[in-house]
């Protein structure tokens, strides 16, 4: 049986917020460890994301789908995955969710509740990595969700690990961590002023991807067997 509607949203509010709890609190133990290095610290944030994130999925996905992401959500609602109606009340919670987990990880380390970030990540190129950095991830999703979807949280983590280090803006690739983001001076952080140039081409690689893999893999080919070693 489906989950209630309250269920699932409550597994999308805690799964966003042990998502950003782990982006923000693994950013700002890596900048204290790494004595000044900014590689180092970011690969303590890297790994500890895509870590969080294959277990958030692993743990959530069988009551909420664990979309974890307004983007996702959205693209979700376009093919029939979710209803329009239930959309809103998704995003509400990963939005709630993703705000929540920057205090946790605040609280954490002894921080202020909220802080507004200074960090800049502004410029076409950090806009272009997040159009990249989001398609990429419904890509991800698109194309393991309709031939292997045991392998989603595995798939999702790993490609998240990677584009850390592939896109200049280390990527967000989901507008309610960018939001959230931008409520933590941190490593993570970025200002509030570069959050609605990230959100909008995060939206468009969302919606990029979607049409890609709808023309890619149609719905009637998702449950065909799949070839190991496709032929020229």
């Amino acid at each position: 049986m489906k989950p209630t509607l309250l269920r699932r949203v409550v597994a999308e509010f805690v799964g966003t917020l042990m998502l950003l709890a782990a982006v923000v609190g693994s950013g700002i133990m890596g900048e204290r460890l790494a004595a000044g290095n900014v590689a180092v610290a970011l690969l303590a944030n890297t790994l500890a994301t895509g870590a969080a994130l294959i277990a958030i999925i692993l743990a959530f996905g069988p009551v909420s789908g664990a979309h974890l992401n307004p983007a996702v959500t959205l693209a979700d609602a376009w093919v029939g995955g979710i209803r329009w109606r239930e959309t809103p009340v998704y995003i509400c919670a990963q939005l709630a969710g993703a705000v929540a987990g920057v205090v946790v990880a605040h609280l954490m380390f002894g921080l202020a509740l909220f802080s507004v970030s200074t960090r800049v990540r502004s410029g076409a190129a950090q806009a272009f990595s997040e159009f990249i950095a989001t398609f990429g991830l419904l890509a991800v999703i698109w194309g393991c969700a309709r031939t292997r979807p045991s392998a989603v949280p595995f798939a999702i983590g790993t490609y998240v690990t990677a584009a850390y280090w592939v896109t200049a803006s280390t990527s967000f690739a989901n507008p309610a961590v960018a939001l959230a983001r931008s409520l933590t001076n941190t490593f993570a952080g970025v200002r509030p002023v570069d959050v609605p140039a990230f959100v909008g081409a995060q939206l468009a690689g969302a919606a990029g991807a979607t049409l890609l893999f709808r023309w890619l893999i149609p719905r009637h080919a998702e449950n065909q067997p799949q070839n190991s070693c496709p032929r020229e």
